[in-house]
């Protein structure tokens, strides 16, 4: 593939996100990710209190404060206290098949987008399309977790790891950029996943690449700024009062749905332009048979 392929795939890119209305579809997006996004929680702290870490579950939500604006983290530290604490049996038990099915409920809003973002329709029946999303909401949560997991172990792990296997004091000096590397990896192989997965198109694995790629990237820049913007410029607060939190979690995940529509619009334009051609439908529409009306 030339430099010049990528560069007019970069533009094609640009005019796709105008043309498909992405700003919008990433609105949509938002108000299904607001809707499924304590549910994930909720089934992520059922999840995490079977493994023998101590407090695992504040753990993530401490780096989880590293990217949701600062408020909207106490937002969601106050609804999880009151939802989790006094119906912790109930969450980890009937209530857990409930917490999945809500949150799979982005997911399924996100095959939709996929679809159009990938110019294809989808034809599958709905109980398909829903077992997918479940199948989907347990997928990127389980490589979640184990990015979720490289972040916990943190640079001390590094010497740990160094005098049990006796690695050179090179390794120790370099974990804390291969812990980053190798989490942000896991990020990018789950994206890769939901981009392979979702929308109804044959493609290799491989291909989704690129698109994860910018996406993770553009979302890790994009949170970065938002949080320089909240904490600096911003107070939400002042301006919608206790509406303040929930709309800067919203305005946050505007932008995660944002940068992963970016990043699928971007791989359906360098399939146009790669050696195996356009991406094709996993399901066609099924076929018109002829009817004799005068039978």
């Amino acid at each position: 593939m030339h430099v010049w392929q990528v560069k007019s795939a970069l533009i094609r890119t640009y005019e796709d996100v105008v043309q498909n209305h992405t700003m919008q579809e990433a609105a949509a997006l938002a108000y299904y990710f607001v809707l499924s996004f304590f549910p994930a929680l909720i089934f992520l702290s059922a999840v995490v209190a079977y493994f023998p870490v101590p407090d695992l579950f504040g753990h993530a939500l401490s780096i989880m404060g590293r990217l949701v604006p600062p408020d909207s983290m106490g937002l969601v530290r106050r609804v999880l206290a009151d939802v989790i604490t006094p119906n912790r049996g109930k969450v980890f038990s009937f209530g857990l098949l409930g917490t999945l099915w809500a949150a799979s409920g982005g997911f399924l809003a996100v095959i939709k987008a996929l679809n159009r973002a990938y110019d294809v329709q989808d034809v599958r029946p709905f109980w398909k399309t829903r077992a997918l999303a479940i199948a989907l909401a347990m997928i990127i949560g389980g490589l979640l977790l184990l990015t979720l997991g490289v972040m916990i172990v943190g640079p001390r792990f590094g010497g740990w790891l160094a005098n049990q296997v006796h690695l050179s004091s090179l390794f120790v000096l370099l974990w804390p950029y291969i812990h980053w590397s190798v989490a942000i990896a896991f990020t990018i192989v789950a994206v890769e996943a939901l981009y392979f997965l979702a929308p109804n198109v044959k493609q290799r694995f491989l291909a989704t690449l690129p698109g994860a790629v910018v996406a993770v990237a553009c979302w890790i820049a994009l949170s970065y700024l938002l949080g320089v913007y909240f904490r600096h410029f911003a107070n939400f607060n002042k301006t919608y009062g206790t509406l303040g939190a929930a709309i800067a979690l919203m305005v946050w995940l505007y932008w995660t749905g944002f940068a992963m529509l970016v990043g699928a619009e971007l791989n359906g334009e360098l399939a146009k332009i790669s050696s195996k051609g356009p991406v094709r439908e996993k399901h066609g529409p099924a076929s018109i048979t002829n009817i004799d009306l005068a039978a």
